[in-house]
């Protein structure tokens, strides 16, 4: 499961799409660069293979929820 989960825009014209993102999931924090076409850029840490489906569908329902709602 994910916490914390936290978003803010990429970029100062907060127009342009693009935005920070950063989480926990299973006590690590991840932190990633969200595009606008829904690809993830992690910045540290990978998550692991068999746990990236999963989290990229987690991630991908909070943005539509927090961003683009």
């Amino acid at each position: 499961m994910i916490t914390h989960f936290q978003w803010q825009p990429l970029y100062a014209d907060k127009n342009l799409p693009g935005w920070r993102i950063s989480f926990y999931y299973k006590k690590k924090l991840f932190q990633a660069i969200y595009h606008k076409n829904g690809n993830i850029e992690w910045i540290d840490f990978h998550p692991p293979k068999e746990d990236e489906s999963e989290l990229n569908s987690m991630i991908h329902e909070l943005m539509l929820y927090h961003v683009y709602e």
